[in-house]
This record gives structure tokens, C-alpha cells and sequence, in this order.
């Protein structure tokens, strides 16, 4: 995948529920703003909260809400391997029709070594009717894959894998994933602050947090390599991720009238100091 994909929010009502009309209102702004393709049930949209059922919902929501108009990723990822086929297996008709691919998060919390994520995705490779996008955050899972394993999992199944969302933080290890991949895979910048430098150093684009509220400046950023664009935005960036994702973005887009700031548990709202920062930020353009 090239070009802007936004990992989108969960919106909820005040009693919890998932706010269906607040979701569709989210994907014709992503529309109108010129998105590339749609992430949803990634770790942005409090998938873990979500039971099945509400996953299967709103995948049918939001198939028929977008209608074609853009591809679809869908988020499947877990730290249990077997857990992750099944899911698989269970959605592969609904991915196999509507979704150009899946994104899979490294295993978290029981922190595999580069053996045990190599035999991971390559598992989830060979039950997924549709290609690939690898996930690699080590700060949200304390692993980090490294360029090797991720070369090692593509030259496995090359026609499975189209890419991997590199969220290290790490410019170096970003560039040396860009040069191992040599265009074979696309390498997708997941730091939002950074977007500018990993596309000018090769990256393929972005699946962005802050495109949720912003998706014409974040495709700026990504399409014109527009580094002044990326310095306007920086201090707004910052401010999604001060206390967390996505306490923080959650909090723009209640500000901006889209959603309610609702999340669910043990994600809570952004402290009222931090959003007077934030509504601050927004009023001032």
C-alpha cells in the first residue's frame, strides 16, 4: 500500500455503545479528505475492548458505509498464533470479498524472540486469503522485529507480504528496513511525527492517527514530502500522544464535533489540563 491509510478511531456513545453514525461520519471526512485506504480494528480503535461480535459489526458498517470507494485493511493481531488463525479462519470470506489486506501487530506482552516472530507471521501468511501488512511498535509491545526477520518472513511467502508498517521510532532502523526491502515490500512510516523524514528516505507513506482529524494536511505531508507542512502540524502530533492513544486524538475530534469523547476501558479521556492545551492548539490554527 502507497500513500495515506488512517488507522481509525472507535467512536461510543455516552453509554458505551459503538456510535454507528459518528463511524460513518469519521469515513466521509476521510473521504472528502483525500485518505488512500482505510485501517480498521487497529490497535487505535480499542479493538481489544471489542467483542467479536462488535468487530463483526462494524466491519459490515463500514464496508457498506465506503461502498468500494477506498481499500480496506483490517487489523487482525494478538499474541497468541492459534488465536489469530482462527480469527482468520473465521473472516475469510468477508476478507477474501471487501479487504486488501490485513495488518498484524507483533505478539505483545510475551515478547517472542526473532524465531518466534518469524514462525508467528509466517503462519498467519499461510491461513490469510488476502496479502499482509506486518506491524512492528515495539513501544506499545516491548519487541522489536528487526529488518532481518522481516526480510526473512517476505523471501517466505513474497506473495503474501506487500509490506510493513515500521513504527520503531528509530529513523536508522526505518532506513535499513527501506534497504533491505529493496522495492520488493512497501516500508510504511507508523510515527506520524516523523512521516516527512521516512518518506524522503524511501518509505512508502503513512497509516497515520492524527489523519483522523487531519487528513488533507497528513496527505500533504506524505504525498509532497512537505517538511513544512510536518513542522505546522508538529506540535498538534504531539499533543494526540501526550497521554496516550487515543486518549489524545479522541479529544480533537469530540473538539471538532465528530465524536463523543467516550472511550472504554481502562482507556480514559484525556485529564481537562490536557484538553484545555489541546483546544488551545486548535483555536490557534
Amino acid at each position: 500500500m502507497k500513500g495515506l491509510g488512517t488507522a481509525l478511531v472507535t467512536p461510543f456513545l455516552e453509554n458505551g455503545d459503538i456510535d454507528y453514525k459518528a463511524l460513518s461520519t469519521l469515513i466521509e471526512h476521510q473521504i472528502a479528505g483525500g485518505t488512500d485506504y482505510l485501517v480498521i480494528l487497529g490497535t487505535t480503535s480499542e479493538v481489544p475492548t471489542l467483542t467479536h461480535t462488535e468487530q463483526d459489526e462494524i466491519i459490515a458498517h463500514v464496508v457498506k458505509q465506503v461502498a468500494g470507494r477506498m481499500p480496506l485493511i483490517l487489523g487482525i493481531g494478538g499474541n497468541s498464533t492459534t488465536a489469530v488463525v482462527e480469527r482468520i479462519n473465521e473472516l475469510k470470506d468477508t476478507l477474501a470479498a471487501h479487504f486488501a489486506g490485513i495488518l498484524s501487530v507483533t505478539p505483545y506482552y510475551n515478547r517472542p524472540q526473532q524465531e518466534g516472530l518469524y514462525l508467528h507471521f509466517c503462519e498467519i501468511a499461510k491461513a490469510s486469503p488476502v496479502p499482509m501488512i506486518l506491524y512492528n511498535v515495539p513501544k506499545r509491545t516491548g519487541v522489536n522485529m528487526l529488518p532481518e526477520t522481516t526480510r526473512r518472513i517476505y523471501d517466505a511467502y513474497p506473495e503474501k507480504i506487500m509490506g510493513i508498517k515500521e513504527a520503531c521510532g528509530n529513523i536508522e532502523q526505518f532506513a535499513q528496513t527501506v534497504a533491505i526491502a529493496n522495492g520488493e515490500f512497501a516500508v510504511i512510516s507508523g510515527d506520524d511525527d516523523l512521516a516527512c523524514e521516512m518518506v524522503k528516505i524511501g518509505g512508502a507513506g503513512l497509516i497515520s492517527v492524527a489523519s483522523n482529524a487531519w487528513p488533507k494536511e497528513m496527505k500533504q505531508i506524505v504525498q509532497e514530502k512537505d517538511a513544512v507542512m510536518q513542522a505546522k502540524m508538529g506540535h498538534r502530533i504531539h499533543l494526540l500522544f501526550v497521554e496516550g492513544n487515543p486518549s489524545g486524538i479522541k479529544t480533537v475530534l469530540s473538539e471538532m464535533g465528530m465524536i463523543e469523547n467516550v472511550l472504554r476501558l481502562p482507556m480514559v479521556p484525556c485529564t481537562e489540563n490536557t484538553q484545555m492545551v489541546i483546544r488551545r492548539a486548535l483555536a490557534q490554527g
